[in-house]
């Protein structure tokens, strides 16, 4: 059985919605009743927030903040910045990028964030992030 879970950024995103589908709401409630951990990690929030600000979504900012203070947040340290950097040159070197080279790459820092927490990751974006740590489609974890 999964103890940790790690939210990317499509599962948060749906959560965030003012009205979240039932499914999502009723996947993330069973998680929680059943004692396993949530993690929102700094670089899904990131990604969440970016385009809710874009789109000027007011209450769904509002509940992504609700959601950070109900979960546990994980901040982006150190340590985690350096594990992305040695899984981004690794994925380069093994030939499977997982962003453009110009680009930050979230897929490894979260994937890194994920490894520190010993979590799995809750995505709908298993290929790039199973490179690294174990991912699920967030629907696939009971």
């Amino acid at each position: 059985m999964v103890k940790a879970v790690m939210l990317d950024a499509g599962p948060l995103g749906r959560i965030a919605h003012p009205r979240p589908n039932a499914r999502i709401s009723s996947w993330l409630l069973h998680l929680l009743d059943s004692g396993r951990l949530v993690f929102v990690p700094e670089i899904a929030d990131y990604e969440v927030r970016r385009n809710l600000l874009l789109e000027g979504l007011s209450e769904s900012i509002t509940r992504l903040g609700e959601i950070k203070s109900v979960l546990s947040y994980v901040p982006l340290n150190t340590e985690a910045i350096l594990i992305a950097a040695k899984f981004w040159a690794q994925a380069r070197r093994r030939g499977v990028p997982t962003a453009d080279p110009k680009e930050l790459d979230g897929d490894v820092i979260l994937a890194a964030q994920a490894l520190q927490t010993k979590s799995v990751v809750a995505t709908e974006n298993v290929g790039h992030l199973s490179l690294f740590v174990e991912a699920k489609d967030w629907k696939e974890i009971a």
